[in-house]
């Protein structure tokens, strides 16, 4: 379909001549529209990448990612896991684990949060955001804590200094009524992850956990599970477990906020991509023009033996150029923005955080490819309606009056 000679022909009515100018200035503005609209799209989609791999990183990366437990939440505790738990578990081998709401009291402030009970270990995911303390001096009996550095903040409270936890689903009947269990527990590590997470996350030894909890002994919530990206969650939890096992995982906590996000880069992509749209559809009022004012030429053209065929390529090549130069420029200069984006914003002098940091930017080759061949398969499309009535002009009345 795309001969040779129309090819050529394509690239020169791209060029213009002197008197073509309206029609030239259209079909800029459409290759810069779609330069603009690539550019933004893969620097917005580059940022909003960055914002979530640094929430996986930060939130999910330290709250429990799944728990594989019986449906009583009383999971017998042995030394290794079930094989069909160890084969779920990809990133590292599975961890028993005690989790329960829990509060927290200092002697001057009262807070709500999730406790979570484990047994330390150099790799847990915490150890690499401890600012105070080490998470080897967890040891069982002695009833020992880590918090977040909001949440210590708000407490008052520092290494070494004493809060009383208490558990409202162990609770026990006094003669005054009935009472949280409860225990006074010392801070021995203070962890800063940079998001809500530090206001609410408690650590401490599983088996003080469990001992505060009433739990039996060799008896534990469940089995912790770690995965490469936390969000095959999804897949995993809709296969099937044995009897009386069930599945929880990070959704409960903070499924809505990833939905958020992901919601706000769809709704960022759509309508910068309708920028794209817009831009694609000038190159269809560019082609019109430029298809009136070469009839005579397309007429002559035919009577030379050129066919339906060619010129239909003529004019989609004409057209598609714009496309493909604005697509392949504006991923270009996206990645180039989104790569110095930061120093920019620095030379600029545009503060972002109040206490210095910089905008998070990851940026995903495949998602630019597809964005790039998705501008440039709008402007083959924006082409097709021109080209076909170019092909569709009959030489005798095109020069009946010529």
């Amino acid at each position: 379909m795309f001969h040779p000679v129309s090819a050529f022909i394509g690239l020169r009515y791209l060029r213009g001549r002197s008197g073509d100018k309206f029609s030239r200035f259209v079909s800029y503005m459409s290759t810069a529209g779609i330069t603009i609209g690539v550019m933004s799209l893969v620097t917005v989609l580059s940022v909003m990448n960055g914002f979530e791999a640094q929430l996986k990183g930060r939130i999910l990366g330290v709250l429990p990612q799944a728990i594989v437990s019986h449906q009583d939440g009383k999971t017998p505790r042995s030394e290794d896991a079930p094989d069909f738990v160890k084969q779920m578990s990809t990133a590292a081998l599975p961890e028993p684990i005690i989790q329960t709401e829990a509060v927290v009291q200092s002697s001057s402030q009262l807070s709500a949060g999730l406790m979570i009970g484990i047994e330390p270990s150099a790799s847990d995911p915490i150890g690499q955001h401890l600012i105070a303390g080490r998470l080897s001096t967890l040891e069982s009996g002695k009833y020992q804590i880590v918090l977040g550095h909001t949440l210590a903040h708000s407490m008052g409270v520092n290494l070494g200094d004493k809060v009383r936890l208490m558990v409202t689903s162990a609770s026990q009947f006094t003669p005054l009524g009935r009472i949280p269990s409860q225990r006074m527990f010392t801070v021995a590590a203070i962890y800063n992850t940079g998001s809500d997470v530090d206001g609410q996350l408690m650590l401490t030894h599983i088996d003080d956990a469990a001992r505060l909890l009433r739990m039996k002994n060799n008896t534990m919530t469940g089995w912790r599970l770690f995965f490469e990206d936390p969000f095959v969650v999804s897949d995993y939890s809709s296969q099937p477990l044995p009897d009386g096992w069930k599945w929880q995982d990070w959704r409960d906590q903070r499924g809505e906020l990833f939905q958020a996000v992901r919601m706000e880069k769809n709704m960022m992509g759509l309508m910068l991509g309708l920028i794209i749209g817009v831009a694609a559809f000038n190159i269809i009022s560019a082609l019109i023009m430029v298809v009136m004012e070469k009839q005579a030429e397309v007429a002559i053209l035919k009577t030379q033996g050129m066919s339906d065929r060619q010129v239909l390529a003529i004019f989609m090549v004409q057209g598609a150029s714009s496309g493909i130069l604005g697509a392949l420029i504006g991923g270009a200069l996206g990645v180039l923005l989104a790569s110095n984006l930061n120093t920019l914003l620095e030379s600029a002098g545009v503060a972002l955080f109040s206490v210095g940091g910089a905008l998070p930017v990851s940026i995903n080759p495949v998602q630019i490819v597809v964005v790039v061949v998705l501008a440039i398969a709008l402007s083959l499309v924006a082409t097709l309606f021109p080209s076909y009535r170019a092909s569709s002009v009959k030489p005798a009345e095109a020069l009946r009056y010529e």
